[in-house]
């Protein structure tokens, strides 16, 4: 009997690496999440990814790292969430350097160990938040690292140049839970709904015509 192929996914709960996750389980693969605590400010993306994926029983790791030297707005102890009134052109506060670079290794090294085919990712660069690391460029690259490795590992980026509304959409059609993903930079009780990543968020719900299940 041919086994079932693998796919490791860069899982963090949120919209996007859901909807990633549901697509690579309809592709037929056999998933396995790789989770990350980075010391970010609160644990309820992770609480949000561990839920999802059990529920999908996909096996699961949650890695943690240190970045002592990390000033970004999302780990630094001293910084803010920031709040725009437009999505900021430039490289917000909110960006952790190297992170993509960082979470991709990790999942080379777990892939080969478990002879997966492929690493996916829910990086997009339409709707996004200005990320270096999550352009199509970026991507095209850290192929092209993966080549010169010499290994048949990919990454694939279901939804790199889909907008939020077009993402919200597919995963409609996939069954993605979206009551229980959570998109928020803030770790409140509730989506704060100011952070460049709710917004993101609520631009795609708002294009649809359609509530979002997690702010009900």
């Amino acid at each position: 009997m041919k086994s079932k192929k693998k796919a490791v996914i860069l899982f963090s709960g949120g919209l996007d690496s859901t909807t990633v996750l549901y697509y690579a389980l309809s592709k037929g693969y056999q998933c396995i999440c790789l989770m990350f605590d980075y010391s970010q400010k609160h644990n309820k993306e992770l609480l949000s990814a561990v839920k999802i994926a059990k529920s999908v029983k996909a096996a699961y790791s949650i890695i943690k790292i240190s970045l002592p030297w990390s000033n970004d707005a999302l780990t630094g102890k001293n910084k803010d969430i920031p709040i725009h009134k437009r999505l900021t052109k430039t490289v917000p506060a909110t960006y952790v350097p190297g992170r993509n670079t960082i979470f991709l290794s990790y999942a080379l090294s777990y892939a080969q160990s478990v002879s997966a085919q492929t690493i996916f990712t829910g990086v997009n660069s339409l709707d996004f938040s200005n990320y270096p690391d999550c352009t199509p460029k970026f991507i095209e690259e850290y192929n092209n690292v993966l080549k010169a490795l010499k290994t048949k590992i990919t990454v694939q980026t279901p939804i790199l140049k889909l907008n939020k509304a077009q993402i919200i959409k597919l995963g409609i059609k996939l069954n993605v839970p979206y009551k229980d993903t959570w998109t928020c930079y803030n770790g409140y009780k509730k989506p704060c709904m100011e952070c460049d990543s709710c917004k993101l968020r609520a631009k795609g719900f708002k294009e649809l015509k359609m509530n979002d299940p997690a702010i009900q």
